[in-house]
């Protein structure tokens, strides 16, 4: 009687990348995350006054900042233990998210627990991911 044997999981050739190497959905996600970043961060910024050329230059550069940072990442990524890079990607959405809260205009202390608790869940969330679909 003869038995079926396990399969192998692969991945397709087309969607596997080289460590450091940086697709070109990587960067257009990147790009989409930072503009909508940026957006969110100069309507915070205004605070219900006049859309001026300051705040749009803000902007700009916080959704710039922020794309180069996912994109820096990304290219390290791959080189990481899995534990450090759930921590990077922990670690860069709690920045991210206490910077965007602290626009505000609440306390210090409140930006830095939002900041915290979002990059706790997003580091589990990440390490649960990885340790569970890689090898």
């Amino acid at each position: 009687m003869a038995h079926a044997a396990p399969t192998v999981r692969r991945r397709h050739p087309a969607t596997r990348t080289h460590a450091g190497q940086t697709t070109r959905e990587s960067l257009i996600r990147a790009l989409m995350l930072g503009l909508v970043y940026g957006v969110y961060a100069a309507f915070l910024q205004r605070q219900m006054g006049p859309v001026d050329a300051g705040n749009i230059l803000f902007g700009i550069l916080t959704g710039a900042i922020f794309a180069a940072c996912m994109v820096g990442m990304h290219r390290v990524a791959p080189r990481l233990m899995r534990e450090l890079r759930a921590t990077m990607y922990g670690a860069f959405a709690g920045i991210a998210m206490g910077y965007l809260y602290s626009l505000t205009g609440d306390s210090v202390l409140r930006s830095t627990g939002i900041g915290l608790l979002v990059g706790a869940g997003v580091g589990v969330v990440a390490f649960y991911r990885y340790y569970t679909h890689e090898p």
